[in-house]
This record gives structure tokens, C-alpha cells and sequence, in this order.
């Protein structure tokens, strides 16, 4: 009940509604206390009769009970119920459009415009709203197209220095550029990746997590890692390539740091909760936030041979994020660390 007058429509109602009931209550208490006087009973003129006994010439009327105030007055309290009802419904529509709109953009830039129509504040507003969306499209599409341009052509000065490496002699300095470039060339690969997730937009399908998540761990198990898989849950309505995106990122980044991952399902009416869990060295908790902004790789990992650029982390997150849930880092019991994706069903 809480819920239903925290919104704009509930609130206006709710005010509207207080003000009438007052208004009607003093009414009643000015009628009753300083109202005119009730008027005295007609006196009936009474005739003797022959054996004595007394009728009267006219029948007293009374007042009949709908004569009052009182039907006029519910007559009246139930129309402004309904008008401010109805008014407070009109004035909180363009807002909850507007809300929604917004809603829809958070999660695919590419949404539709909203319909321009209405009073002239609500076809002001959902201009004004349209206009930012073209350009916020424009902007994310310009900066995808330059840093992609820019990671593109790194390429071929990248893959001439890989030529010009032949031709020195000290085959331990040779080594380590070439493992300079490999790593300068595993970075662009991520950020062309990294730029291809944040541009892709992808309609949401009813999926079977469970047999996906299923399929992951045996494809794993078949390239010799060690993913095991536990749980049930029934189909959710998500974006497949997101989902499949943040749990690979997941699972790849148990494997490197642990060797071994486990992956839980845990459903329930109000939302899906998928566990990657590892048993490996884990994160500190002042730097669980730090480990999901891109290219931040803990110290410990600093070194040419862990693997990854520090993508992997910032796409499950925002994956998670884009599909309307959370991906949040835990500790594992004895030692680890458990990444947590809530994924609502609403």
C-alpha cells in the first residue's frame, strides 16, 4: 500500500483526496452546529368527535430523510473522487512515458523516439528527450568509429616491427619485444572486443539458462579445464549474447586465477542468481570496485604470463548491467573468490 502512493499519480490522488474528506467534514460540522434552526411542527387542528375523543383536521408531514444535505453531499464527494482520480491519472501519464522511455533507453540506445503528442508540456518534453537520444547515439558512434579506426590501423606498424624482429641478432632481446608486441596486440584485440560489446544491440528471448550454462561446462570439460556445474532454474527472458559474453569472461578469469570453477544456479520467483566460484588467491575487498573499471589488473597479476588485459571483469559487469541485474564479488568459503550476477524476472 506504501508502494502505491509513492508515485506522482499516488500522491496527487492522496492530497486530493485528504482535502476533499476535510472539506466534506467541516461542511457536516457547519451544518450541524450553525445551521438555521429546524422549523416548528404545523399544528394540527383537532376535532371533537362524538364520543368524545379528539381527531385531527391535518396529518403532520414529516420531511422525508433524502430532503437533507446528505445526498447532495455524497452526490458531490463521490464526483471529486473520480475528477481528481482522473486528473491526477492525466497528469502523471506524460511523466510515467517519460519514465518508461528513459527506462528503455538505459538498456538499448537504438530504443524507439517517443510518440510527440499530447499537451504541449508533454510534446515539449518528449522532443527535448528524443533530441538527447540522437545524440547520445552520435556520440557513443563517434567515439566507437575513432578509438576502433585508431586500434585498427595500430596493426600494421604493430605487424612490421614484428618483421623487423627477425633481424636482430640477440635472440633474448628478440624475445622480449616480440612479447612486448604480443601483449600490444592483445590489448587492441580487447578493445576492438571491449567496443564491439558496448555497441551491439540485442533484442531480449526467452532463453534455457540452465541448458546454456550446461552446454558451457561441457565444452569447457571437453578443452581439459575443470568447470563443474550445479543447480536448476527455469527460462528467462535475457539478451543471449550478453549473458553468454559475462559468463565467459567469468569463467575464463576463475580458470586463470584457480584452475578450476564452479558454476551455481539458484532461482526463485523474483530472480535468477548465478555463482562462479573459484578457490584461488581472490580479491581484497578495497579492491573488489577498482577490479571492474577497463585495463585494471590487480599487482599480483602484473606479469606477462597471467594472461588478459583487464577487460574481461568491466564486460561482465556491464553485461550484467544491460540485462537489468548486478554482478557483484564475494568471498568463497575457505578461501577464493565468488562472482555473483543477480538477474531479475521482472
Amino acid at each position: 500500500m506504501r508502494n502505491a502512493f509513492n508515485t506522482l499519480f499516488g500522491r496527487l490522488f492522496g492530497v486530493l483526496l485528504v482535502a476533499i474528506v476535510l472539506a466534506h467534514v467541516l461542511a457536516f460540522i457547519w451544518f450541524h452546529h450553525y445551521g438555521p434552526p429546524p422549523s416548528p411542527p404545523p399544528q394540527s387542528l383537532f376535532v371533537e368527535q362524538p364520543d368524545g375523543s379528539m381527531k385531527p383536521l391535518h396529518n403532520e408531514r414529516h420531511r422525508p430523510w433524502f430532503g437533507g444535505p446528505l445526498v447532495p453531499l455524497t452526490f458531490q464527494f463521490i464526483s471529486l473522487i473520480i475528477a481528481a482520480w482522473y486528473g491526477a491519472k492525466l497528469l502523471s501519464r506524460p511523466i510515467r512515458r517519460l519514465s518508461d522511455a528513459a527506462e528503455r533507453l538505459s538498456l538499448d540506445l537504438d530504443s524507439p523516439p517517443l510518440d510527440e503528442s499530447g499537451p504541449r508540456e508533454a510534446r515539449q518534453a518528449a522532443s527535448t528527450f528524443n533530441l538527447m537520444q540522437r545524440r547520445i547515439r552520435e556520440q557513443v558512434s563517434q567515439r566507437a568509429r575513432m578509438l576502433g579506426a585508431v586500434s585498427h590501423d595500430l596493426r600494421t606498424p604493430l605487424s612490421r616491427l614484428k618483421l623487423r624482429l627477425e633481424q636482430i641478432e640477440d635472440t633474448r632481446l628478440q624475445g622480449q619485444m616480440r612479447q612486448d608486441l604480443n601483449d600490444m596486440i592483445g590489448m587492441l584485440d580487447a578493445t576492438l572486443s571491449y567496443l564491439h560489446e558496448q555497441r551491439t544491440s540485442e533484442t531480449r528471448h526467452w532463453l534455457d539458462v540452465q541448458a546454456l550454462v550446461e552446454s558451457m561446462s561441457e565444452n569447457a570439460q571437453d578443452q581439459g579445464s575443470d568447470v563443474q556445474f550445479a543447480g536448476t532454474c527455469a527460462p528467462l527472458q535475457v539478451q543471449p549474447m550478453a549473458l553468454r559474453s559475462c559468463l565467459n569472461n567469468l569463467i575464463d578469469n576463475a580458470l586463470r586465477y584457480a584452475g578450476t570453477a564452479r558454476i551455481e544456479l539458484a532461482d526463485s520467483r523474483e530472480a535468477l542468481v548465478i555463482r562462479v566460484i573459484d578457490h584461488g588467491p581472490g580479491i581484497a575487498a578495497d579492491q573488489r570496485e577498482a577490479v571492474f573499471e577497463p585495463f585494471y589488473r590487480l599487482e599480483g597479476s602484473r606479469n606477462r604470463n597471467s594472461g588478459g588485459v583487464g577487460l574481461g571483469m568491466t564486460i561482465s559487469k556491464e553485461a550484467a548491467e544491460r540485462l537489468g541485474g548486478r554482478l557483484d564479488l564475494e568471498d568463497t568459503p575457505g578461501g577464493g573468490l565468488t562472482a555473483v550476477m543477480w538477474l531479475p524476472r521482472a
